[in-house]
């Protein structure tokens, strides 16, 4: 495993973490025997091969995840010597409410203290102000030790930085070979300052795993109401996942494990894939030992530039009558 260098934290941030949203959630379809039992292998096993990072939210059924997430850590070796990150509900995130739901997520996930909380999505009309103020005092009193935030602009993240009185050690965006949007000011400005860039969503919900394809979908869950997965966006990224597939003959690794090898080539990042299963989590700790050249990795860049896919408004009705036509069958 890979572990993040000169940010100056307490614990090890690995390179790859691992992402809780699936635990307890139905809409991804995993099934009960998955929350109660391959999530606690999955924590187990990731602990075996250096994964430090576990990162979940409130918001993530409701508490469920947290308590999925916390038993499983426990009853796999404690929380000692692993970053237990969660985000606060930021429906008025004002300083009580950031500080009555930081007890509550603690509670759930068995913890002392809380590695890194973070606030889960800008509030328009809450200002930083009274959020920091909240966040202040849980590290004041040692409920929390790091702050972060997530999906957070990045001058609103140094706005919220300026309130909150010191670092707040990172944002939580959506980055990937499909969403690169950090790489032109996030990325250097948090490579500059040692802050911490924690990519959800690293494989694009799957895309890049090289699995689906035009004749290929998937059928429910939360990929089928994400437009990337429509008939003519998979046709496009075609050219993009032969590009992963060939980097990855050249590691003898999967698409998966280049597209992650990808997004933590670039220093100060931490990426946190999902996994379903004990063999998923296996296959995305091995990306932290693919070292991409630099060429490899700009030849990926230009390939997932060239894809331009149907999003927003203009995939709506797409999705709509293809949710129609499931619910005909």
């Amino acid at each position: 495993m890979r572990y993040l260098e000169n940010i100056g934290t307490a614990k090890r941030y690995s390179a790859i973490g691992l992402g809780a949203w699936q635990f307890g959630s139905r809409e991804w379809g995993y099934g009960e025997d998955y929350a109660d039992r391959e999530a606690g292998k999955i924590v187990a096993r990731a602990r075996e091969l250096g994964i430090t990072v576990y990162d979940t939210a409130e918001i993530y059924a409701f508490g469920r995840s947290e308590k999925i997430l916390g038993r499983a850590l426990r009853e796999s070796g404690g929380t000692d010597d692993v970053v237990v990150a969660t985000k606060v509900f930021p429906m008025l995130p004002t300083a009580g409410v950031v500080e009555q739901r930081a007890v509550a997520s603690a509670q759930r996930l068995g913890v002392k203290q809380i590695d890194l909380y973070q606030v889960h999505q800008p509030n328009p009309v809450v200002p930083d102000t009274t959020t920091m103020r909240g966040m202040r005092a849980l590290h004041d009193v040692g409920l929390v030790d790091e702050v972060g935030v997530s999906n957070y602009p990045l001058q609103r993240w140094q706005r919220a930085e300026a309130a909150y009185g010191s670092r707040v050690l990172s944002d939580q965006v959506h980055f990937s070979l499909v969403a690169r949007d950090p790489m032109a000011q996030m990325l250097p400005w948090a490579q500059r300052t040692g802050h911490v860039v924690i990519a959800y969503s690293p494989l694009a919900q799957g895309l890049l795993s090289g699995r689906y394809d035009a004749t290929n979908r998937p059928t429910g869950g939360i990929r089928a109401a994400n437009p990337l997965f429509l008939p003519e966006n998979l046709q496009a990224a075609a050219p993009l996942i032969d590009a992963l597939r060939e980097v990855a003959r050249a590691h003898d690794a999967t698409p998966a494990q280049v597209a992650l090898a990808w997004v933590i080539h670039f220093p100060n990042v931490v990426a946190i894939p999902g996994a379903s299963s004990v063999a998923q989590v296996e296959s995305n700790a091995a990306a932290a030992d693919i070292t991409l050249t630099d060429d490899e990795h700009a030849a990926l860049t230009r390939a997932a530039e060239a894809f331009h896919p149907v999003t927003g408004l203009g995939a709506l009705p797409k999705l709509i009558s293809g949710f129609a036509a499931r619910a005909r069958k």
